[in-house]
């Protein structure tokens, strides 16, 4: 990465809404756009305004925002007295927002999806758990962004918002109703963990460079979940999901692949839980998936928290057998 010496200082309030001065910053870097990432830039202030507003911060409060790129939404962060933490992936944005803001932003570097697991784990354990999450994702990894914090142990005890810009599409999967085509896995996964709303479309325009798809605002206000439901509802919905236009009855024996556990013992906790094993996955509702997952629990299952379809069950209670 090459700085352009003796550069005169850079005056940020005429960059975040420029095109113009935005090339000029990545060019005094060095830098140029790296489209595996997904990186296009909020040059629209009033956009950025709003996700702050959604966020309903408190000064002093502990905000994490994923995919800050040159500062934008940043820089808005810290003029509302919020103590922020970057994740950036991008090595010369790193070296952007160090100059940007110096020690007021730490930053750490990598794919969220990776890292922003365990940085929340050290956090708690230090008592500096974020207490709002926002970002404007990369849309090829929002997806999993969204599901590793969603998924994450740590948040089940949570009460926490978070304000993301994604693609509309996965917006729609995100808040999607019962029945409907966006309907899926991921839309069961937000609904179990989190109250979810839509709070507008944001156009091409409002990004540079413009990408060729609308995007939308996305709050979810993550409620405090049973680890063990959170997990095995996750779990059961990507199984029952896994053919789409099969039964339930027909993908129960996907489900007893990836639990370890017997069809027969599935259909039972099915009826238990009042879910026709005639019916397609996309017609039931998540607080059914819910119920379901807690008839296996209850029945002894145990997913240890592994959402991945890699839990297994309980060991059975010998405790009669012992004399």
């Amino acid at each position: 990465m090459t700085i352009v010496a003796d550069a005169a200082p850079l005056d940020w309030s005429d960059v975040d809404d420029s095109p113009r001065a935005i090339r000029e910053v990545l060019a005094r870097y060095g830098l140029a756009l790296k489209k595996r990432w997904g990186q296009n830039f909020m040059v629209n202030r009033r956009s950025r305004e709003r996700i702050v507003d959604l966020l309903d911060l408190v000064d002093g409060m502990s905000v994490w925002e994923v995919g800050p790129g040159l500062g934008a939404i940043t820089a808005i962060l810290v003029d509302r007295g919020a103590s922020v933490t970057a994740f950036e992936v991008d090595h010369g944005l790193i070296a952007v927002l160090r100059d940007r803001f110096a020690e007021r932003v730490p930053v750490v570097a990598g794919d969220a999806a990776r890292t922003i697991a365990c940085a929340y784990d050290r956090a708690r354990e230090a008592g500096r758990a974020p207490e709002r999450i926002v970002g404007n994702l990369p849309y090829r990894s929002a997806a999993a962004i969204v599901t590793t914090l969603l998924e994450h142990p740590g948040l089940a005890d949570t009460a926490m918002r978070m304000v993301f810009t994604v693609q509309k599409e996965m917006a729609r999967r995100m808040a999607a109703p019962v029945g409907g085509r966006d309907y899926s896995p991921l839309t069961v996964l937000c609904a179990t963990c989190a109250d979810v709303r839509l709070a507008g479309d944001l156009s091409a325009g409002s990004f540079y460079p413009a990408p060729e798809v609308t995007s939308s605002i996305v709050v979810l206000d993550v409620r405090p979940t049973d680890t063990s439901t959170r997990a095995v509802t996750t779990l059961v919905a990507r199984a029952l999901f896994s053919s789409r236009r099969k039964t339930i009855a027909n993908n129960l024996p996907v489900l007893g692949a990836r639990s370890g556990l017997p069809v027969d013992r599935l259909r039972a906790a099915a009826d238990c839980a009042g879910i026709s094993l005639d019916l397609r996955a996309e017609r039931i509702g998540p607080a059914q998936f819910a119920r379901f997952a807690d008839e296996l629990i209850r029945g002894g299952y145990r997913a240890d928290g592994d959402p991945s379809g890699t839990a297994t069950p309980a060991s059975p209670d010998r405790s009669r057998d012992r004399r």
